[in-house]
C-alpha cells in the first residue's frame, strides 16, 4: 500500500526524493519552516553519478538549460597576472574538472525539482517539525510548530548540516557529528563590472584567506571569502547577527589585495549574503525506527569537496529506490539504503587535510610556493589529461539500479 511519508526540508534533497516517491504512488508531504521556496544561494554543481541520476529522472535537458556558462578556473595574483587556468570538460567523456559541465545556481535547480514535483507532491511553507514521537515501530508522530501534529508511516530529516530531526534520534552520549575543517566560509552578490569573466578566479592572500569571484548573470557576480583558522571561538560567528557577521568578514580581509574592497563594500548592501563554517557531518546513524536523515544532515561531505549537491541526489535516488523495491518492509529498505550509500560517502568524506592547509597558505612565500606548483602542473596539462583519461566512479563505487523507479 502507498506510504504516507513527512519530507522535512524542501532544499534539493528533498524534492529530489519526493520526485521518485511520488512516481511510484506514495503520498508525499514536504515541509519547509521558510515561508516561502528556498531558491536563493550562490553556485553548485553536479558530478559522476549524481548527474546519471538527474537524467534518470529525465530533468538532464532542463537542467543544463539553466546552467551557468562557467568556461574553466584561474588562479591570480594580487595585480590580476594569471598563474595557472583549467578549463572546464564539457567533453562528456572523463571526469569534470574544477568546473564541471553541470554549473548552476542552486535556485534554480530548486525551482526544476520544485517545478517537476508540485502537482504530485504537497508542499506546505511556514511550518516545521518541532518534536516527533514513534510509539509502536510502525508510524511516526509529528508535532508541528503551528501546534498541529499528524502520523506518518515515515519521517525524512532532509533538514541541513544543523538537522534538527538528525537530533531527535541521535543516542544519548553521541559524540559530536561535526567534523571541524577549520574552515569559515561567506558568499554573497555583487553587481557585476566589465572585467567580471565567466571563469572561476581565485587569490590567495596571507593569513589563510582565500577570495573566489564567479559570474552567473549579466548583472550580477558572487564574491566568496573562505578562511583558514582554527579558533574555537569561530564556530559560533554564522549564529551571529548579520551586521556582526559582515563586520568580522570585512576586518578580516580589509587590505587583502586584489579586489577585495570592491567585495567588502559589496557586502554591505547585498540582499542574499551567507555564512557558515565549513563542517562534514559524520554519524553512524542515518535512521531510527521511522524516521531516516537525508543529504547533508546524514552525511555532509563539507563544501569544499564540492560534492554535497551530488551526494544528496545520489542519497534521495537510492533511498526511494530501497523504498519501491521492499514494499511492507520499511525497516529493511532504510538498513539497505545505508549499506548501499556508506561506502560512497566514505570515499567523498576521505579528506586529505594535508592538501587543505596546502591550498590555505598563511605567508606570501607559501601562496608563491603553491601558484609555481598549479602553474607548472597546468603548463604540464596535467589537470586536463587527468580530467580526459579518468572516470567519476568514486573509488570504484557503482551507482545501483532499481528499475522499480521507472
Amino acid at each position: 500500500m502507498p506510504l504516507k511519508i513527512l519530507i522535512v526540508g524542501s532544499g534539493c534533497a528533498g524534492p529530489a526524493l519526493a520526485f521518485w516517491l511520488a512516481r511510484t504512488g506514495h503520498h508525499v508531504v514536504v515541509v519547509e519552516r521558510f515561508p516561502s521556496l528556498r531558491d536563493k544561494g550562490a553556485q553548485i554543481d553536479l558530478r559522476g553519478q549524481g548527474i546519471e541520476v538527474v537524467r534518470r529522472m529525465g530533468l538532464l535537458d532542463i537542467v543544463r538549460s539553466k546552467c551557468v556558462p562557467e568556461s574553466g578556473f584561474t588562479f591570480l595574483d594580487a595585480n590580476s597576472n594569471v598563474k595557472a587556468s583549467i578549463k572546464a570538460n564539457t567533453s562528456g567523456k572523463g571526469r569534470q574538472s574544477l568546473t564541471s559541465e553541470f554549473e548552476i545556481m542552486r535556485g534554480d535547480l530548486v525551482r526544476v525539482f520544485y517545478e517537476a514535483t508540485r502537482d504530485g507532491v504537497e508542499y506546505v511553507f511556514g511550518k516545521t517539525v518541532e518534536r516527533f514521537e514513534q510509539a509502536d515501530g510502525e508510524k511516526v508522530v509529528a508535532y508541528f510548530s503551528d501546534g498541529t501534529s499528524d502520523t506518518y508511516d515515515l519521517l525524512v530529516g532532509a533538514d541541513g548540516q544543523g538537522s534538527r530531526i538528525r537530533r531527535g534520534i541521535l543516542p544519548p552520549g553521541t559524540p559530536d557529528p561535526y567534523v571541524h575543517l577549520g574552515i569559515h566560509a561567506a558568499y554573497w552578490f555583487v553587481p557585476r563590472i566589465e572585467s567580471d569573466t565567466n571563469t572561476f578566479t581565485t587569490y590567495l592572500a596571507p593569513g589563510g584567506r582565500a577570495v573566489f569571484r564567479r559570474s552567473h548573470s549579466p548583472t550580477e557576480s558572487q564574491a566568496y571569502f573562505m578562511l583558514k583558522d582554527s579558533s574555537k571561538e569561530l564556530a559560533s560567528l554564522h549564529r551571529a547577527p548579520v551586521e556582526q557577521q559582515k563586520e568580522f568578514w570585512a576586518e578580516r580581509y580589509r587590505g587583502a589585495g586584489w579586489e577585495t574592497e570592491r567585495f567588502i563594500e559589496g557586502m554591505r548592501t547585498t540582499d542574499n549574503w551567507y555564512c557558515q563554517e565549513v563542517v562534514q557531518v559524520r554519524t553512524e546513524t542515518w535512521h531510527k525506527g521511522r524516521v531516516v536523515l537525508l543529504g547533508d544532515a546524514a552525511h555532509c561531505p563539507a563544501v569544499i569537496t564540492g560534492l554535497g549537491t551530488t551526494s544528496s541526489i545520489i542519497g534521495a535516488y537510492i533511498l526511494a529506490g530501497e523504498i519501491a523495491r521492499h514494499p511492507g518492509d520499511v525497516g529493511q529498505a532504510l538498513r539497505n539504503y545505508e549499506a548501499a550509500l556508506r561506502p560512497y560517502i566514505r570515499e567523498i568524506q576521505n579528506l586529505n587535510t594535508s592538501i587543505v592547509r596546502f591550498a590555505f597558505p598563511t605567508t606570501w612565500w607559501g601562496i608563491a610556493i603553491l601558484q609555481f606548483v598549479a602553474g607548472l602542473l597546468c603548463w604540464l596539462r596535467i589537470p586536463d589529461l587527468i580530467a580526459r583519461f579518468s572516470t567519476e566512479d568514486t573509488g570504484g563505487w557503482e551507482l545501483p539500479e532499481y528499475p522499480e523507479l521507472h
